[in-house]
């Protein structure tokens, strides 16, 4: 028999980012994959940093298709909501297509919700909020999806981990090595629990000291600042637009409006993708972020 094949797709959380090794970054994924047998295990990492929803389905997908892997890690969404273009709709329709081509390979698949960028960074309420509120859809549709399709999905959005400092790397955003061990580690009795995993539970015990706060820092004014700067060059503002729309409904005391309007956004998604079909235009009009455009793209407009 072939030794078990374990393919992840996705962003910068699973290619590795924040634990570092001698040769580039090493992460959960990683750590995960010597606990699936106890023969060695063929491991391809195909995440790559920045990546969003789209180019997991274009360009990751085929590649780890073409793999056929026994077990196939999609943990994606976070780099969506931080994009002008953010439109669920278009996220569920990709995450459905690519659960639904690896499911159909026979593959295990495993999925996880996520917390919000905008808490992790720590950013004030009213920058914090339009983000939180696209964390929330995307992990509703990763749970709706995830739970259609049979996946191991693994709750990482909401629990005390997140709280955690020494879980986390110097930019706030990425698990330092002791977070991506702690995601290994729980992913693994996920899997155990479900009779997929043979091998050995990762070591929940990381092999290096946590970087010191003058590390931190001067990642902080070289890396981090680049990071950020491109970051903010997109979103920034479409961020600040977001901000003043949830000031204007703070003031006029209808706040509930814009979580009525992304919830009725997650709903409308995933009917589409159920019926195998786009929800009529009319229903799209209003709801969410985004508005539809003729040509189907999104255009980021302020409310």
């Amino acid at each position: 028999m072939r030794p078990v094949r374990f393919v992840a797709l996705g962003d910068s959380l699973t290619e590795g980012v924040g634990d570092p090794v001698s040769d580039g970054w090493r992460g959960w994924a990683a750590l995960l994959a010597g606990g699936l047998a106890e023969e060695p295990v063929e491991f391809t990492n195909l995440a790559v940093s920045g990546a969003q929803t789209r180019e997991v389905l274009e360009q990751q997908t085929p590649a780890g298709l073409a793999l056929q892997p026994d077990v196939v890690s999609v943990v994606i969404g976070v780099n969506d909501t931080l994009r002008c273009t953010f439109d669920i709709h278009a996220v569920a329709e990709r995450l459905d297509e690519v659960y639904a081509a690896f499911t159909e390979q026979g593959a295990t698949l495993l999925t996880a919700c996520l917390p919000d960028p905008g808490s992790m960074l720590g950013l004030p309420g009213s920058l914090a909020r339009p983000l939180a509120r696209r964390q929330r859809a995307v992990n509703r549709v990763v749970h709706a999806l995830s739970d259609r399709y049979g996946a191991v999905h693994l709750h990482a959005a909401e629990e005390a981990w997140i709280t955690d400092r020494a879980m986390w790397s110097a930019d706030r955003l990425h698990p330092g090595e002791q977070g991506h061990r702690q995601l290994a580690v729980r992913f693994h009795a996920l899997l155990a629990e479900a009779a997929r995993a043979a091998g050995p539970a990762p070591s929940p015990e990381p092999e290096f000291p946590v970087p010191s706060r003058s590390a931190s820092l001067l990642w902080l004014a070289t890396a981090g600042t680049a990071w950020v700067a491109r970051r903010c060059t997109d979103l920034l503002p479409q961020l600040l637009r977001l901000a003043a729309d949830e000031m204007r409904h703070r003031v006029r005391g209808t706040s509930a409006r814009l979580d009525l309007r992304a919830a009725a956004a997650v709903s409308a998604a995933l009917a589409a993708v159920s019926v195998g079909e786009q929800p009529d235009a009319a229903q799209l009009r209003g709801v969410g972020d985004e508005r539809s455009v003729p040509n189907g793209g999104p255009v980021c407009v302020p409310r």
